[in-house]
């Protein structure tokens, strides 16, 4: 993972001593030539340009509109796509669904979104099970106070309710709904009289806008990461997503998240109500399409049998495993929790099945004069932590309070110094947590004999030391 932290080759060092871009003084970078926009269409110069109205790009707009500091500021979200607005909740649950923890819950708070999300659909969980498919080991998280340790929320309901707080600051923030940009130039730092000091966005209309501060929110294909030169480190994983929707055989009470690790990739089953829960199966990408054509029946019983069978276990490692587990239940009788058992899956629902490519990916600099990246734009990762969102969550925090500081104070909201603030508060929390996410990926993708040993001890010994646990829970819920 160290190759996540790049450097330019040209101009002045950076955070994380790196170099940085210093563009030529005539001329700005840009990805796609100018053509007719520059002779039609408006030249509305924005404090703040959002660029993709995602879930991430739309609540980077929503809590800057909100922001006490910002309101006098002209803030602007483009998104390609037309508005959706969700008049009522189908009965039926949505497979696209994300795992939302109480740090990302505060923030969307902070300005009335998560009230709103409330008051549709959502589900707390108040235990993780992870265990490992090849030994009896697990590692058990829970809140002794019975305090909600996050919510499986679909991604509809989140962005209705984000959508609902820009409504109700249209006169702060404009929401451009299918506009799609096709081309940026970045300016540079040293003016000349021909020269824009602002970044200047072309539409597919052919109009042309301009902004003191361009927010890339545009996913993990980011046309503003390159158009402002900014390299990603990337890599494709042997890996699909398989997600789906299914009905439990029993009403229960739901607030258990489950996860375990098999030899081809984790599957895990999320609460959605008490006799329905969500499904990310993460495997080859040759068993993905498979699980796709399977029928109904097969698919459940391959989903079953992925929790409950003992196929991948050993002698060698199950005697190993509970000998070290009694060893840890003598020395640390507290860090001791009962294990549950998986709720038994019925059926799916039809046509919730589908299919994702996962990869790892890394941008080498976060903002660059006048841009910054968020969320997918800036890192993408395996999706067995469940925290893609909540890192593009934590970006919009982050960045929302250094311009609100730098607002405050009177400064340009594009000037480097309080973009490299945030770049290097996030540097420093995403890298971490995208390389401890690899880590366990690569780990728990072998069956060998001395990494199943390694991974079942390690997982023991931390079940065994709440401390711990509590640490990293803490870290991820940053």
């Amino acid at each position: 993972m160290a190759a996540l932290v790049g450097f330019s080759p040209c101009g002045r060092l950076g955070p994380l001593g790196r170099k940085r871009h210093v563009f030529h003084p005539r001329h700005g970078r840009s990805l796609f030539p100018r053509g007719s926009a520059s002779s039609s269409g408006s030249k509305a110069v924005y404090d703040v340009v959002v660029s993709g109205g995602g879930m991430v790009g739309t609540a980077m707009a929503a809590a800057l509109g909100h922001d006490v500091h910002l309101r006098d500021k002209k803030i602007l979200l483009l998104e390609s796509r037309p508005r959706k607005v969700l008049h009522q909740l189908p009965e039926s649950y949505s497979n696209r669904v994300s795992a939302i923890t109480p740090g990302s819950a505060t923030f969307l708070s902070s300005f009335g979104a998560w009230e709103d999300i409330c008051s549709m659909r959502i589900k707390s969980f108040r235990r993780m099970q992870v265990w490992d498919a090849c030994s009896e080991a697990m590692i058990i998280f829970d809140q002794d106070n019975l305090e909600d340790m996050g919510y499986i929320i679909e991604n509809n309901v989140i962005m209705a309710a984000l959508t609902k707080q820009l409504d109700a600051i249209s006169d702060r923030v404009e929401v451009l709904y299918k506009s799609r940009a096709v081309g940026y130039t970045c300016p540079v730092h040293y003016q000349t009289s021909d020269s824009s000091p602002w970044v200047q966005i072309d539409l597919a209309d052919g109009r042309r806008l301009q902004t003191k501060l361009l927010i890339g929110a545009d996913g993990q294909n980011s046309l503003v990461r390159k158009a402002a030169g900014i390299q990603n480190i990337q890599y494709r994983y042997d890996q699909s997503s398989v997600v789906a929707t299914l009905h439990l055989s029993e009403a229960m009470d739901n607030n258990v998240a489950w996860q375990r690790f098999l030899p081809s990739g984790p599957i895990a089953l999320l609460p959605l109500s008490d006799t329905v829960s969500s499904l990310v199966w993460s495997t080859s990408h040759e068993h993905a399409s498979q699980l796709l054509s399977m029928d109904e029946e097969s698919f459940v019983d391959s989903v079953n049998s992925a929790f409950w069978s003992n196929a991948h276990h050993s002698d060698l490692i199950d005697t190993a495993g509970s000998m070290f587990r009694s060893a840890a239940a003598f020395l640390m009788p507290s860090g001791t929790a009962a294990r549950q058992l998986p709720p038994s899956v019925a059926k799916v629902d039809p046509r919730s099945r589908a299919v994702f490519p996962l990869g790892l990916g890394h941008a080498t600099e976060y903002v660059q004069y006048r841009v910054a990246l968020i969320g997918d734009a800036a890192h993408r990762v395996h999706p067995l932590a469940g925290q893609g969102v909540n890192m593009g969550f934590g970006d919009i925090a982050c960045l929302t309070r250094h311009l609100s500081a730098a607002a405050f104070d009177g400064k340009d909201l594009g000037s480097l110094k309080p973009l490299l603030q945030y770049e290097a508060e996030r540097q420093r929390h995403n890298v971490s947590l995208m390389a401890a996410i690899d880590l366990l990926k690569r780990l728990y993708s072998t069956s060998a004999t001395p990494f199943v040993l390694l991974r079942t001890w390690g997982l023991q010994a931390t079940n065994a030391v709440p401390p711990v646990k509590e640490q990293i829970m803490a870290f991820v819920n940053k």
